[in-house]
């Protein structure tokens, strides 16, 4: 997995309107450690192509890694804390709440640090939501959390409408539907600096949490038995997902189905221990978005939004995977 993502990389930096050899793209990356560039010298490396790879596609796909990584390991967190393969961060509301707070940054301020903040309290004002309109005498039942996520996104997607009907139609409206339809068109430095403290720090603790994670999916009940505290173990899991899906959103927009999808396939590769999962759910995920990022800055002229390709693939590939699996009984899961 982890030499497909690199594989994956080096093809998104080879790919795009202006092709480069893969021999100087690895000379290019390797320049920086050789004390003589006689690499670069024999690749025939130029200072336009130099410029293409470190300002233009680099912070690009470091950023769709970090991305699809994040997005990915949320969702098979929550599909083990949960004990539900439909749960992911789209499904309860959390990426609905977070692009509503973007909206409104967006809408009012212009500041990278002031749109991540807004976006990680909407996305906690979802999950909130979500959670206790899911409790029911002190349980938490699978139907009613995927029902009470349904109603909240469409809630807040109204709410969203509403943002984009105040936007003024020749500057904020543009910029808000473009960035709700996810893009890493303006991918940089500064917003990989931005959130990859916040994304690193809460896949740190889901990493941390894992053993727990298999044990949630055991069930309440023995989980308390284990010695769980289940309500604050799942809070917490809760929190750091916020923290982590918010910190994506900021920078990409809205981008569905990739927590829901990829651990699924993750899960079909090395099983359902949460320990081997999440990393593997990482690494798929990261390698998947690279994918879908390069096929929608390359296959048009004009770029295709990331949210369009990830629901023409997720959709479908959710639908088979469901009929393949409820076959099963969902034994795997």
């Amino acid at each position: 997995m982890l030499a497909l993502l690199l594989g994956m990389m080096l093809w998104a930096l080879c790919t795009g309107r202006y092709g480069l050899p893969p021999l100087r793209a690895v000379a290019i990356l390797l320049e920086p450690l050789m004390p003589h560039a006689w690499l670069a010298d024999v690749a025939g490396v130029t200072d336009v192509q130099r410029r293409v790879v470190w300002q233009v596609r680099m912070p690009r796909i470091l950023l769709s890694v970090l991305v699809g990584a994040s997005l990915a390991t949320c969702g098979a967190a929550l599909q083990g804390a949960f004990r539900n393969p439909l749960v992911g961060p789209q499904m309860l509301g959390i990426s609905s709440g977070a692009a509503l707070g973007g909206c409104v940054a967006i809408l009012l301020f212009t500041s990278l640090p002031l749109i991540l903040s807004c976006a990680f309290a909407g996305g906690l004002i979802a999950v909130a939501i979500v959670y206790f309109l899911s409790r029911s005498q002190g349980k938490t039942t699978m139907l009613m959390l995927v029902l009470a996520g349904v109603v909240t996104s469409a809630f807040f997607a109204a709410l969203i409408s509403l943002v984009t009907y105040f936007a003024d139609p020749s500057d904020t409206l543009p910029a808000i539907v473009f960035w709700l339809m996810g893009s890493f068109a303006t991918a940089s430095y500064f917003k990989l600096a931005a959130v990859v403290l916040p994304i690193v720090a809460g896949m740190a603790v889901l990493f941390a949490l894992r053993f727990r994670i298999n044990v949630l999916s055991l069930g309440d009940e023995q989980a308390s038995a284990q010695g769980i505290a289940v309500e604050p173990l799942r809070w917490a899991l809760l929190v750091c997902v916020t923290l982590v899906v918010s910190a994506s959103v900021a920078v990409s927009g809205t981008v569905g189905w990739v927590g829901l999808v990829v651990p699924h396939f993750a899960r079909m590769l090395v099983g359902a221990d949460h320990r081997v999962l999440l990393p593997a759910s990482a690494l798929v995920g990261g390698a998947y978005m690279v994918l879908v990022d390069t096929v929608a800055r390359s296959a048009t002229s004009a770029e295709i939004p990331l949210g369009v390709i990830t629901a023409l693939i997720g959709a479908p590939v959710f639908a088979w995977l469901l009929r393949r699996t409820h076959a099963r009984g969902w034994r795997n899961d």
